[in-house]
């Protein structure tokens, strides 16, 4: 896989996440994020290129769902995903999130 920037920055989180491939379901729990990408571990293997769809339980905003993403890498358990599609709607909700998180990191530095 050839190195490239990411686009945005990403947040470290924990938190539990559904997704749905086809006609399975996984579990697992999200570990860092942004505005275009996700990095997760679950208990059913996803594959790059693949596509899916995620039902996120963010730590400020509550449950978010993801309408389609693609696995851009897997390692093991983990995987990372591209968001293909969000409403305009979570994604405001995933940017104020991530603005909490900003302040939040901000106030611990001083």
């Amino acid at each position: 896989m050839p190195f490239s920037l990411r686009p945005h920055q990403r947040f470290p989180v924990y938190c539990s996440v559904t997704y749905h491939a086809g006609l399975l379901q996984g579990r697992g729990t999200v570990w860092n994020f942004s505005l275009s990408g996700w990095k997760l571990s679950g208990d059913v293997p996803l594959q790059v290129g693949q596509t899916c769809s995620l039902t996120v339980h963010l730590p400020i905003e509550g449950s978010i769902v993801v309408t389609a993403a693609i696995v851009r890498w897997v390692c093991g358990q983990e995987f990372g995903l591209e968001t293909l599609a969000i409403e305009k709607q979570t994604h405001s909700r995933v940017e104020h999130v991530i603005k909490q998180l900003v302040e939040e990191s901000c106030e611990n530095i001083e």
